[in-house]
């Protein structure tokens, strides 16, 4: 048998190889971390400690002589999940590894099997995924009589080519981030009223004289401008400053109060636009000011302990760095940067256009 034909085969009958199962070796060999989550679903299923050992003895038997494949596995635990009753869950676990043939047959019997969970009711919500260019996803779960409402108005006065593209405009007319011929008043204003523009002196000095036209600015919100769009906006006779140390970051002066003040906030904004955490897209508009050191444990409201982190990442960062969980950030020569459980620190590329980025390369 070669290399690969021995890869076939332990996927194909894993029961057994399973016993030794070490989510951190795979890990460390590159496996996608929600792949290995489900893997340990399997692991404890058929390893892991129960009371119902008998039954739990039964299915490693039964999954072996029916050379269930990893992904049948992984498959039955998927099905089993909405289950909360422990004994209908192996009575069901036992059917499930009883059943002979392929994945896809696996499938179609466990519709015949596996009883359907209503689901609930999702609640109203909205959510925002990342930048694609200048284009940003929109998820919306509205009540039905307010989706029919939206429907109604984005459908009024199509005309001639696809549908889409012209009830987003409609839509974005009535939400007032659109002029239209009435002249009707805003009724949502732009995200931020003064998100700050990052921009190194040599490109600012470039855009000035006319000739930026292909340089990319970043911005707080997360979004980005071209040198001409930053041209064209009218920005008053004032032109505020800020000065970052190529080691220490922000430069600002010391408060010992809790809550940062506007300026403190303003320079966390320009130093990261974004939370600093891998992947994360929320921009630092919108994000909350969060002490790396905790104020609880005597984390002063200074520059070198403030970061801008995304509600979310704020609540679960590790505020005890002996105590590592989902990991924590960091003040890195003056960036916030997140480090993980393990001590590795991996920066956000999501929006690279952070003030010591731009200036300092990092």
């Amino acid at each position: 048998m070669n290399v690969f034909g021995s890869l076939v085969a332990g996927l194909s009958n894993p029961i057994e190889a399973l016993a030794d199962f070490d989510a951190q070796v795979l890990l460390d060999a590159g496996c996608s971390p929600a792949r290995v989550r489900e893997f340990v679903k399997v692991h404890t299923a058929y390893y892991g400690k129960t009371k119902f050992t008998r039954k739990q003895a039964n299915a490693i038997k039964i999954a072996r002589s029916t050379k269930k494949a990893l992904d049948q596995l992984v498959y039955i635990e998927t099905r089993l999940t909405p289950i909360k009753d422990p004994a209908e869950k192996w009575r069901l676990r036992l059917a499930l590894l009883s059943v002979p043939g392929n994945y896809e047959t696996l499938k179609r019997r466990s519709k015949d099997i596996v009883p359907e969970v209503d689901k609930p009711v999702p609640e109203p919500t909205m959510r925002f995924g990342k930048s694609r260019g200048t284009r940003r996803p929109v998820t919306i779960m509205a009540l039905e009589k307010d989706a029919a409402a939206i429907e109604f108005a984005a459908r009024q006065n199509l005309g001639d080519g696809p549908a889409g593209p012209q009830m987003y405009e409609n839509v974005m007319k009535r939400i007032g981030l659109r002029p239209d011929e009435d002249d009707q008043p805003s009724g949502i204003t732009p995200a931020v009223p003064r998100p700050l523009i990052l921009i190194p002196l040599e490109e600012h000095i470039t855009i000035m004289s006319g000739a930026g036209d292909d340089i990319i600015l970043g911005l707080t919100d997360g979004t980005t401008m071209t040198g001409a769009e930053y041209l064209a906006q009218n920005f008053g006779d004032v032109l505020e400053v800020a000065m970052f140390h190529p080691q220490e970051g922000p430069v600002n002066l010391y408060d010992t109060q809790r809550f940062a003040n506007q300026k403190q906030r303003d320079l966390a904004r320009a130093t990261m636009p974004t939370c600093p955490v891998p992947d994360c897209r929320h921009a630092a508009d919108n994000c909350e000011v969060h002490h790396i050191t905790a104020w609880s444990k005597g984390g002063l409201t200074n520059m070198d302990n403030l970061a801008m982190l995304c509600r979310y990442h704020n609540r679960t960062n590790d505020d005890d760095p002996t105590k590592p969980h989902r990991g924590r950030v960091e003040n890195i020569r003056g960036t916030p940067m997140w480090r993980s459980p393990r001590g590795y620190l991996v920066p956000n590329t999501v929006h690279p256009f952070g003030a010591m980025t731009l200036l300092y390369g990092r």
